[in-house]
C-alpha cells in the first residue's frame, strides 16, 4: 500500500508540472504573445517526453497533445 502512495504522490506532482506548464503556454497564446509562447513550446515538449519516461502518461497521449500545442502555436496571430 506504501508503494501504490508513493507512485501516486509522484505521478500526481508530474501531471501537475504539466498542465501547469502548458496553461502557462495556452496564456501567452491567448494574450496574443506568439514569440514568447514560441520560447515555452520546447518546455512543454520536453515535459511530455519526461513524463511519458517516468510512466505516468502514456507516449501517444504525450504526441496527441505535442501535435496540438504545435498547431496551436502556428494558429496563433
Amino acid at each position: 500500500m506504501r508503494n501504490s502512495k508513493r507512485k501516486k504522490l509522484h505521478n500526481s506532482a508530474v501531471k501537475s508540472k504539466v498542465r501547469r506548464m502548458e496553461k502557462e503556454f495556452r496564456a501567452a497564446i491567448a494574450a496574443g504573445k506568439k514569440d514568447e509562447a514560441a520560447k515555452l513550446l520546447p518546455g512543454v515538449h520536453s515535459a511530455y517526453d519526461k513524463a511519458v519516461k517516468v510512466g505516468t502518461i502514456t507516449r501517444p497521449t504525450a504526441n496527441r497533445k505535442k501535435s496540438r500545442l504545435a498547431i496551436a502555436l502556428k494558429a496563433a496571430k
